[in-house]
């Protein structure tokens, strides 16, 4: 008999043996007293109402790879209608709500949805932009309905009563399951291809890796985390924070989150640990609870780790930092400990940031730069330990393409003569070491090419970070490649009072001078903000401050940039 390796199968797999156990809880109010209230569903619930869901998806026609768009807030519903449509055998097309009107439009455009599962903000959005939604054919309303016709969430759950268990569609671990769309921090998102085989070797490596168990209770920064946390049996707590903006979330709710429910593990952006952090050192919040905390979406300071294995988290806590991609994920993990070790070493002088070890299954490679597409591995990309190249990953959880664009599959893909496997290009640059730990040193469309030399985002932005006046920093270069004049632009601590900007620039370009890596750096710039990407608040739109500094500084573009 064929396995059905349709990923939605997890869910009533769990719930018959966690009926009982709740599985989502979401704050609701504050009560008289003033402490929050939840709600909360078990396993079994979730699974039944997932049921009636699926049934009702499919009394509307919604079956096999229907591309369905779904836009729902983070809660019980969106866990129970995503497992709905995985059960019909559709394919979710998930978009960050945050990434920009004009380029949230063009991803709907560009993936063609049948089906439309929304809030009615959104639905709104589609009466006001057509063109962009010809494509639909199936409305679905989570709230109030208005003119746009359809179902809502109501009906459609009428039309599974007392039908019992939906059986999830049969699938091929190489059928797709949804299309994740990247958040274009580096050039036009991109709507990356799941199977449900992928699915399914990222939810076994995460338990394993994690040592994730059923007696676990998350707090998923990340939405699309809590499927693959209800998919391993943990409880899920959907923390009060605005998924187009997490950075900007309240740390002391995050922190009652995590207090009034137990929280054991929880996955979110170092954005929000900062801010966590900081919260809990100053009022001295212990979080006794917590055992592990993942950091993922941009580099993770040591101050962070240090903060929670030294002052806030249990003794027995450990830190994570994983590494990887909408593409492949995951690929590396380092632990807090470790990174803390390898930064006290006198001994060390190691460029960019250690992401630590190709997880079980997983392969890292580096290969010389190029622009050019690589349409098949052979031996002779690799490049030596130490040598900084470009980060190639292969393994389980690697995707094989971006849903109909082929130009872009080209460039970001590899085929494996050997076995057939497809490798990605991560578009990060990196090197091995000799433990063979991958660093990174940042992306590659970020790099600075100057006439005497190539420099690296991650490496040269750490010499300047070591001032007790910087939050951070972000190396452009003015004009194009390989003549470019690199500039560093400075984003000022705002907690900490610090001197006038001039007085701070002498001293950081002191600092530059001193390093071989920036001593080529003659130009100091300071921005109020940086923009930064919406779905971790960190990654720095680097190309954004290029064209900014560049107008700052026209008189410093090489005339090659005219």
């Amino acid at each position: 008999m064929k396995q059905n390796m349709n990923i939605a199968s997890l869910l009533p797999e769990v719930a018959a043996r966690l009926k009982d156990r709740t599985a989502v809880i979401v704050p609701v109010r504050r009560g008289a007293d003033g402490r929050m209230e939840y709600e909360s569903r078990t396993f079994g619930q979730l699974d039944a109402e997932s049921d009636k869901y699926a049934h009702g998806l499919a009394t509307m026609g919604i079956g096999r790879e229907t591309r369905t768009l779904l836009m729902v807030r983070p809660g019980f519903d969106f866990i129970a209608l995503t497992f709905a449509i995985f059960k019909v055998g559709a394919a979710p097309v998930l978009i960050d709500p945050g990434m920009g009107r004009s380029n949230l439009l063009d991803c709907v455009k560009n993936a063609r949805p049948e089906a439309f599962v929304a809030i009615p903000l959104a639905h709104l959005a589609r009466k006001i932009y057509p063109r962009h939604f010809g494509s639909v054919k199936h409305l679905v309303t989570v709230g109030r309905r208005w003119l746009w016709g359809g179902q809502t969430l109501e009906s459609l759950r009428a039309m599974g009563e007392g039908k019992g268990a939906f059986l999830p569609a049969m699938a091929e671990a190489e059928d797709m399951a949804a299309i994740l769309f990247t958040t274009g921090s580096t050039g036009v998102p991109k709507g990356v291809v799941y199977n449900h085989g992928i699915f399914i070797n990222q939810a076994r490596m995460i338990g394993e890796q994690y040592s994730i168990t059923e007696n676990d209770r998350d707090l998923p920064a990340f939405p699309l985390f809590a499927l693959f946390s209800i998919s391993l049996g943990m409880s899920v707590v959907i923390p009060r924070l605005d998924p187009t903006n997490p950075g900007k979330a309240d740390p002391a709710q995050i922190v009652e989150e995590i207090i009034d429910n137990q929280v054991t593990f929880t996955f979110g952006s170092p954005a929000i640990w900062k801010n966590v952090s900081r919260y809990c050192v100053r009022n001295k919040v212990k979080l006794p609870s917590l055992k592990r905390v993942l950091m993922a979406g941009a580099p993770v300071p040591n101050s962070i780790h240090n903060a929670l294995l030294n002052h806030i988290l249990p003794e027995d806590a450990r830190t994570y930092t994983p590494f990887g991609a909408t593409e492949s994920l995951p690929v590396c993990d380092m632990e807090g400990a470790e990174a803390l070790a390898e930064a006290a070493s006198p001994s060390t002088q190691r460029m960019g940031i250690c992401v630590g070890r190709p997880l079980p299954g997983m392969s890292v490679k580096i290969i010389r730069i190029t622009e050019e597409p690589v349409e098949e591995w052979d031996g002779f990309l690799d490049l030596p330990q130490g040598k900084i190249g470009e980060i190639v990953v292969s393994g389980p959880v690697v995707t094989k393409e971006y849903f109909e664009l082929p130009d872009h599959t080209r460039m970001a893909k590899i085929r494996d003569p050997k076995n057939g496997d497809i490798m990605h290009r991560m578009g990060d640059v990196g090197y091995l070491d000799e433990k063979g730990r991958l660093w990174f040193c940042g992306r590659k469309a970020h790099r600075v090419v100057t006439p005497e030399d190539v420099m690296f985002t991650i490496p040269c932005e750490a010499v300047f970070n070591q001032h007790s006046a910087v939050a951070r920093s972000a190396l452009v270069g003015l004009g194009p490649r390989p003549v470019q004049r690199p500039v560093i632009i400075v984003e000022l601590d705002k907690i900490r009072p610090h001197a006038d900007e001039e007085k701070i620039a002498e001293e950081l370009l002191i600092l530059a001078a001193k390093s071989r890596l920036t001593l080529h750096i003659k130009d100091v710039l300071f921005h109020p903000e940086f923009p930064t990407d919406i779905r971790h608040n960190a990654k720095i739109f680097r190309e954004k401050l290029k064209v900014w500094a560049e107008k700052q500084l026209p008189h410093l573009v090489p005339k090659e940039a005219v």
